[in-house]
């Protein structure tokens, strides 16, 4: 069914193929990056037109609303932190004692930083903060790298503030 010959044909007509897709990329980039900052691009040539228009150096500045923590907490819903804490699960569990990748977050609101007994924490951690209260989880739920630099918590963050306060009203009631 397949000889030498039929092979040779085919594998040929692929690596043609391929070259043929390289020099018409290639062909493509030098024809189009001309006028985008590519090879022979010169600034001063570039012709266009300037509109100017009144006010439009000023960025619009967005109004930034600081949410009081406390507030959003109280309003914390545990049944959606339940859902959230499916992003911890995979380092984390809430058994006493059970340690995993992470350390175990069985009554975590309000106990001493690094006092879950078996696991070995960075250092980073102690120095941070002294008791996981719901305002010292929120800092470093937001960026654990940036509120304790130097700790092995590789998680980025929760970027929403409900979010975070429904997880930390959801591992209170955990141990309760």
């Amino acid at each position: 069914m397949f000889d030498t010959m039929t092979f040779t044909k085919v594998l040929g007509a692929v690596c043609g193929s391929l070259l043929l897709f390289l020099f018409a990329k290639w062909g493509a980039e030098s024809l189009y990056h001309v006028g985008a900052g590519g090879h022979g691009y010169d600034e001063e040539k570039v012709v266009g037109y300037l509109i100017e228009t009144e006010g439009a150096d000023a960025e619009p500045e967005e109004e930034v609303v600081e949410v009081d923590f406390a507030t959003v907490l109280a309003s914390a819903d545990a049944g959606k932190g339940a859902r959230v804490f499916n992003k911890c699960k995979a380092c984390h569990k809430l058994e006493d004692g059970e340690n995993a990748t992470g350390p175990h977050l069985y009554d975590v609101v309000g106990r001493a930083v690094a006092a879950a007994d078996g696991f070995g924490y960075s250092g980073a951690l102690s120095e941070a903060a002294d008791v996981w209260s719901a305002e010292n989880l929120n800092a470093f739920l937001t960026d654990p790298r940036g509120y304790a630099p130097g700790t092995s918590m590789s998680f980025r963050g929760l970027g929403d503030v409900e979010d975070r306060a429904n997880l930390i009203a959801y591992l209170d009631t955990i141990g309760e």
